[in-house]
């Protein structure tokens, strides 16, 4: 049977950014009860270090919900602590912290994830990214039971979309973000009712974490991986390549048809629309770029000023 109106959950929240806060507005709102909050400690940031709340802390402090720091649950004061707080469920969203088993026994209905993608499929840290990255046509979020695994749990509800073929990580992100909340509830209304479906182990593959160094540009890469790429590393690490001795960002770029059959890495193509890179079968245009010191601009803008920097017949990275 399905949870009555009568009997909301007691929730236990973990989260830390603002996808995290999304998924806990969205518990706010709905009939359950959300009796604590666990974020990351605060961390440095900005110019001055300073000491900051994450998104979840600020808006459980706003709903005067109890907020836990703690580094980690291996003490048993944390424990117990927990443990203290009687749940019927803890959800976890994006909270970076690893939950042992003792943990994840202790609430009554066990522990919840929500995941930002179609479970087995991109398990790991970087699951938005390596859909856009992989060429992936839909995407979506998984409610999960969780388990000791890495993104290993029974699977209770799934929703899917289409990842739109100008997608960055940002803006899928943010799609993800208006999808799993209601995703999340509707769980949790039907908590006892939902039959849990083993993932299939065959299916299941890994979403490594990005690297500064995995974002520089490699002009043998055919045109559609780049662009993938440069869209997939949007809003970090941002996609590079060195240019006249400076590192230049590549935040949105377009795929051409290629005429010309020039070395890989040529410049062939220098207009108000942007730079166009040969690097294959199809040709690379950079549209919107970033030099050192200086916000991303579109192309046309950076080379009024600076002529001499992109010229047809220029290799870049040489």
């Amino acid at each position: 049977m399905s949870i009555s109106e009568s009997t909301p959950l007691n929730i236990v929240f973990a989260g830390t950014p603002e996808f995290a806060a999304k998924h806990l507005q969205a518990l706010y709102d709905s009939r359950h009860k959300v009796v604590a909050v666990y974020t990351q400690p605060d961390r440095p940031a900005g110019r001055g270090k300073k000491l900051m709340p994450s998104a979840v802390k600020v808006l459980a402090e706003s709903e005067n919900t109890p907020v836990f720091q703690p580094e980690n649950f291996k003490t048993e004061d944390a424990q117990q602590t927990l443990a203290s707080l009687n749940a019927d469920v803890m959800v976890v969203v994006a909270y970076g912290i690893i939950l042992p088993k003792v943990i994840l026994d202790t609430p009554k209905y066990g522990c919840l994830n929500v995941h930002g993608s179609l479970l087995p499929r991109w398990r790991g840290a970087a699951p938005i990214q390596r859909a856009i990255w992989a060429g992936d046509k839909f995407t979506g979020v998984s409610i999960m039971q969780m388990d000791e695994g890495l993104d290993t749990g029974d699977v209770l509800l799934e929703k899917s979309m289409a990842i739109p073929p100008a997608a960055t990580s940002a803006t899928l992100y943010e799609d993800l973000a208006e999808l799993g909340p209601p995703a999340l509830v509707e769980t949790l209304d039907n908590l006892l009712e939902l039959s849990p479906t083993k993932q299939d182990e065959e299916q299941a593959n890994y979403a490594k974490k990005l690297s500064k160094e995995e974002a520089e540009i490699d002009w043998r890469l055919d045109a559609q991986q780049l662009h993938r790429n440069v869209r997939a590393f949007n809003p970090w690490p941002i996609c590079w390549f060195t240019h006249q001795g400076q590192s230049i960002k590549v935040w949105r770029t377009e795929v051409v048809e290629s005429l010309e059959g020039a070395p890989i890495g040529t410049i062939v193509d220098v207009d108000k629309t942007g730079v166009e890179v040969s690097v294959g079968k199809h040709n690379l245009k950079l549209c919107t770029i970033q030099l050192p010191g200086k916000k991303p601009a579109d192309v046309h803008s950076i080379i009024n000023g600076k002529p001499d920097l992109f010229k047809t017949g220029m290799v870049l990275g040489e």
